[in-house]
């Protein structure tokens, strides 16, 4: 029987177990069918075997509350619910007759926090259930009191589909059969104390609604990776690979003729050849998962497992990643386990509580950004986030992830004064949740996909960081070299006349090159904020700045380390970027841009074709000093090996305006040394001052070495000479 607290309670959508009384009953030899229906003026059951009605429910509650008992029926059958409208009479499947979606297994896993794809569970899947087809919702929320699915299907009416809760876990669940793909949704959840809260997106949807609006879509992720052709995912991990990273802001890069954010297949139908031919071997991409405001840049996230909406469909994403990959060139995407915003349509307070966020602000907000920290105490938020790692991986096949921000996850005083921190039970300024999060992600990453890479945006001194977990690292392949931008990005916007008194910028990072494996990044955080583009940082007059510019780039692909370059840096642009819009195409109808773009795509190519560049980029095998301590004259020259003996690159830079002829260096042997790259070349916008395309040692010592070569250093310029050795 139907108690008037329990219809009440049911029309008030405050009601905590609705599989209890909705749906199909038997009690005592009888066969009750309650259901809620606003807005219907009649409701029946339809047998299904016979396709005859064989009851009218009674409206029991003018909010939509109709039940009934069936007569003559003494055992449960299938049935359905024919429900009248004004405009309408529908046939429909009772959702309420359903079986639970979740398996004990499942149950047991997510309870546990071990469910490592967890996306498989929670959020929207297709299913198939006692042969209807439709779609299985799951979402955790422990702490509420009530929850119910409401979107396009149900007028947005929380009385219509309140959910069941599998207390072991603390999982919501619900079948909806007949509901089509594309359907917007979102979850209404009451409180522990039965408050209304704002309607929450779905933390698993696989697909968002165009920003401003918030609702999650009904979507099927791409297949599984894995289970596909071996080219599935480019291999990144090898460190004697080369690894030449662009670095893009989908939204930015280029525009439609009309201004338009392009697609991601229109994207991908220019930016991949332009990628290609300029030689770098990933593109990078900044976060691509879904975010509210386009100042954020995508680090903003509120959609972990949906591509933004901004640029298509997920499955166009998908595609784009696969045509990179077939095209030779991988795919990195910026990845934030960080922080999260406080939008109240998201994570913030999901069920009433802090259930992804720390509670104390001490812990829990971000002081610089304003957002929200991930609790990487509770085992089902480090779950949520390393399964999304793999989710990134195996449902879309990307090469791999950079870690956003690592070192905020690291300290628990990470911009904070004294008092505004607590500190770990240790004592310590250590965030060993957040340091066992990172562990247990990179071990989960690297056992399930050994071709998979991921980096680290770390800036302080962090020991361990690309050291594997097993010999107490935090298990990242490479980390950012922070230390070395910053040094060399100062002593490039010093004037030359002053650089002889920061000559250690240049030579400091080498005493820790190895320390770590190392990415050298230029990137789009040195592009904002009033820090205008790399070009307007050097000094000089005009010639001077792009000169400067592409000695840098010359140094900086020479330079133990894989390479980073955000987009537009090529172009030697001259406008800090803007998000806004897109790249200053127009400057390369100058010849000095186009000269930068034509070295950066040969610095590609040489540092690709030549073992001497990369196969030692995190080994002291691979470097050599030849001299480091003329500051007098701004120069420094330097030996690059690769794993043959043979193969060797000399590097000279001279990082002033004066040309020096006759410059004698130091070299292993004799032989011919081939000038590959000499960044004052015309060809790059430079005076042409070289040495003919190489020159021959001689017998004559230098830099405690038999052999040398007498060179002409072009002004501010970059000249990589390769050693052909004399025939025996």
């Amino acid at each position: 029987m139907l108690t008037t607290d329990i219809i009440d309670a049911l029309a008030g959508a405050n009601h905590g177990d609705p599989f209890a009384v909705l749906g199909m009953h038997e009690n005592q030899g009888a066969i009750r069918v309650s259901t809620i229906q606003p807005g219907a003026s009649a409701v029946g059951v339809v047998d299904v075997a016979s396709g005859r009605q064989l009851a009218a429910l009674a409206q029991v509650h003018d909010q939509g509350v109709f039940s009934g008992r069936i007569p003559r029926r003494r055992r449960p059958f299938r049935y359905r619910l024919r429900v009248t409208r004004a405009d309408a009479v529908l046939e429909i499947e009772d959702p309420y007759r359903f079986s639970p979606v979740l398996g004990e297994m499942d149950v047991w896993l997510l309870a546990e926090g071990r469910h490592t794809r967890i996306y498989e569970k929670l959020g929207v899947h297709a299913a198939t259930l006692d042969g209807e087809e439709g779609f299985a919702f799951a979402v955790w929320a422990p702490n509420a009191s009530r929850v119910a699915v409401v979107g396009d299907f149900n007028g947005w009416d929380g009385r219509c589909h309140p959910m069941r809760l599998r207390r072991e876990c603390g999982v919501w669940e619900l079948f909806l059969p007949q509901l089509p793909e594309g359907t917007r949704y979102k979850y209404e959840i009451k409180d522990a104390t039965g408050t209304l809260l704002p309607l929450k997106a779905d933390p698993f949807a696989f697909a968002t609604e165009l920003r401003p609006a918030t609702a999650s879509v009904v979507s099927r992720p791409p297949e599984e990776t894995r289970k596909g052709a071996p080219e599935a995912r480019f291999p990144s991990a090898a460190r004697d690979r080369p690894v030449s990273i662009y670095e893009v802001h989908a939204a930015s890069w280029r525009r439609g003729e009309d201004g338009r954010v392009l697609s991601w297949l229109e994207l991908a139908d220019r930016l991949l050849p332009y990628v290609r031919d300029m030689g770098f071997t990933h593109v990078e991409f900044m976060p691509v998962m879904e975010h509210p405001f386009d100042g954020s840049w995508g680090y903003q996230t509120t959609g972990l497992y949906a591509p933004s909406a901004r640029q298509g469909r997920p499955l166009d994403f998908a595609a784009l990643v696969q045509r990179f990959h077939a095209a030779g060139i991988g795919v990195l995407l910026d990845w934030v386990p960080g922080h999260f915003p406080a939008d109240a349509h998201a994570l913030a307070r999901f069920d009433g509580t802090c259930l992804y966020e720390h509670a104390d602000p001490r812990q829990g907000l971000h002081p610089d950004w304003q957002t929200l920290i991930y609790n990487y105490s509770r085992h089902e938020v480090r779950n949520f986030l390393a399964a999304n790692a793999l989710f990134w991986l195996e449902r879309y096949g990307v090469a791999g992830l950079r870690v956003d921000a690592v070192a905020s996850m690291l300290y628990l005083d990470y911009s904070r004064e004294p008092g505004e921190w607590l500190p770990n039970v240790r004592g310590g300024r250590e965030n060993l949740d957040a340091v066992a999060f990172i562990r247990e992600t990179n071990s989960l990453v690297g056992a399930a996909h050994t071709d998979a890479v991921v980096i680290a945006e770390e800036s302080t001194a962090w020991p361990g960081v690309s050291r594997p977990v097993q010999d107490g690292g935090l298990g990242f392949h490479y980390k950012w070299n922070m230390g070395w931008m910053h040094d060399t990005l100062n002593y490039m916007q010093s004037d030359p006349v002053h650089r002889r008194y920061h000559h250690d910028a240049l030579t400091f990072g080498l005493i820790y090159a190895f320390d770590e494996n190392f990415v050298l990044p230029l990137s789009h955080d040195e592009v904002v904020h009033g820090k205008g583009s790399l070009l307007s940082r050097m000094p000089g007059d005009r010639w001077q700045r792009f000169a400067n510019l592409r000695l840098y780039f010359g140094f900086m692909w020479a330079h133990p380390g894989k390479k980073l370059l955000f987009m537009g840096g090529e172009l030697a642009q001259q406008a800090e970027w803007n998000h806004d819009g897109e790249l200053d195409w127009g400057a390369l109808a100058d010849g000095q841009h186009q000269g930068v773009q034509r070295l950066v795509a040969d610095l590609n190519r040489i540092y690709r074709d030549t073992a001497a560049l990369h196969q030692c980029d995190c080994e002291p095998r691979g470097f050599e000093w030849i001299d480091f301590s003329d500051r007098d004259q701004s120069v420094i020259v330097f030996l690059r090996r690769g794993r043959r003996d043979d193969a060797m690159v000399i590097v000279a830079c001279n990082f002033t305006p004066v040309p020096r002829v006759g410059y004698r260096i130091g070299v292993p042997g004799p032989g011919h040394y081939e000038e590959i790259i000499n960044t004052d070349s015309q060809w790059y916008g430079g005076s042409n001052l070289g040495n003919a395309g190489g020159l021959d040692a001689v017998a004559a010592p230098c830099h405690g070495r038999e052999y040398s070569l007498a060179v002409t250093l072009p002004p501010l310029a970059c000249v990589m000479f390769a050693w052909r050795a004399p025939c025996s």
